[in-house]
């Protein structure tokens, strides 16, 4: 799926003549046990998004560590489990802080072209060692929230906040001002 070059304000009246199509986004990640902030930050944000344009965070269980065991097992042992939860079809943004920086309008850009063709986007977040190199290979687009390496519950609100924002990008709401 690429980008289409209008900008996102520009399609704005368009979307909302259209008839809204349904779209599932799956959030997928590595890790359970979240403190209570990131479940709070994380539900008032998804819970934002219309009844049209729904998120469903889907928590992976991560692999043990011990000191002896080399990342790469256990980063492919979790890319199994996230794989369970992922459909064929379905276009898949690995959260990578080597990834390609996206600006909000990016963002919008993007939810705005999914709904168009009627994608069920999943974006994944690795575990503390990140993602398995097939997950990226595999993905349609490697995302980079900061150049900066974040907490993995952080990253789950950051990403709620993101697509809530792209939303009302799209919608013209008050919410994003800049």
């Amino acid at each position: 799926m690429g980008f289409r070059e209008e900008s996102p304000e520009a399609a704005q009246g368009e979307n909302r003549s259209r008839c809204i199509i349904a779209m599932k986004i799956a959030i997928v990640t590595v890790g359970n046990h979240m403190p209570s902030w990131v479940n709070v930050g994380f539900h008032e944000y998804s819970k934002r998004m219309p009844a049209e344009v729904s998120v469903e965070l889907v928590e992976v269980k991560p692999e043990k560590r011990g000191k002896s065991e080399p990342a790469e097992g256990i980063l492919a042992v979790e890319a199994k489990r996230i794989n369970l939860n992922l459909r064929k079809s379905q276009p898949v943004i690995a959260l990578d802080e080597r990834g390609e920086l996206w600006e909000t309008k990016r963002v919008a850009t993007f939810l705005r072209d999914a709904m168009a063709d009627a994608m069920n986007p999943a974006f994944v977040i690795g575990s503390a060692d990140g993602l398995d190199s097939s997950i990226k290979e595999h993905a349609t687009h490697r995302v980079a929230l900061s150049r900066m390496t974040l907490p993995h519950g952080l990253v789950r609100v950051i990403l709620a906040e993101q697509l809530y924002r792209g939303w009302s990008i799209l919608q013209g709401h008050p919410y994003h001002r800049v």
